[in-house]
């Protein structure tokens, strides 16, 4: 065999097997769909410029995912970067990281259930959040939000003269407590939170929560009180909804790849 061709072969071989391995039980939780995940969420209009979306490192528990700071639908993986709890960039080489990455790292550190983070400022939660009116399910595919989405008021954490942007570890910490063991929670003037279990699991609740805040302000514009799905409800529907957020996330990933 040919010297050089020897050599390179023995280099490639040495390069994969220093490699890190993924999970092979991690397929929604890989770099891949990571930036599938911010793609997905530019693409459906969750996000525009500004918002982002983490992952729980399946491989170490302590260390999450997120990409520098940049417009989501330009992420590739190359930019995706690894945080521990705190939110410390393990690996920035000078690249920036986001403001807001405490809240990853705090709802991480709170939540042990919690696979992948969703901060986004969709336009039709804001007024839910800034109002008396509590965002709750109208409509089975938002049956997630349950009881209703509570609302995090960044004055009684950080005083009356923030920028609302969640920039330090106690105000990542006083998220997490108001998100608590919901799902979603809405963050005055600003945005919202939403978790899962899974990358396609953040991303469905994220789609449909702004969905739901459309159709309720809808039904509210009409008069009257609406119908939202009670506790039975709402269980049934989350249960069944699981199931089929694979058929939502391959379809959304097949148009947020599309030229």
């Amino acid at each position: 065999m040919d010297r050089p061709l020897f050599l390179l072969g023995v280099l490639a071989a040495s390069f994969a097997a220093a490699a890190p391995a993924r999970a092979a039980d991690a397929p929604v939780a890989t770099i891949d769909d990571l930036v599938a995940a911010n793609r997905i969420l530019a693409h459906e209009n969750v996000v525009d410029g500004f918002g982002h979306v983490s992952a729980r490192d399946p491989q170490n528990a302590n260390q999450y995912w997120l990409s520098r700071s940049m417009a989501p639908a330009l992420v590739t993986a190359a930019d995706i970067l690894t945080y521990d709890l705190d939110s410390n960039a393990l690996n920035a080489t000078g690249r920036t990281s986001f403001l807001e990455r405490f809240i990853h790292g705090a709802i991480y550190k709170a939540r042990p259930d919690v696979k992948a983070v969703v901060h986004a400022h969709t336009p039709a939660v804001i007024p839910f959040g800034v109002s008396t009116v509590k965002l709750q399910p109208v409509f089975h595919l938002a049956s997630f939000i349950g009881a209703g989405a509570p609302v995090f008021e960044i004055r009684d954490a950080g005083g009356p003269a923030t920028d609302l942007l969640v920039k330090t570890n106690p105000l990542g910490d006083a998220l997490a407590r108001t998100l608590g063991s919901a799902n979603i929670a809405l963050m005055r003037g600003h945005g919202m939170v939403v978790v899962g279990t899974s990358i396609p699991e953040a991303v469905f609740r994220a789609y449909y929560t702004g969905q739901d805040a459309q159709l309720q302000s809808e039904a509210l514009r009409l008069g009257g009180r609406p119908t939202y799905l009670n506790a039975e409800e709402a269980s049934n529907a989350s249960q069944t909804v699981t199931g089929l957020i694979d058929r939502a996330w391959q379809l959304w990933k097949r148009a947020a790849a599309s030229p």
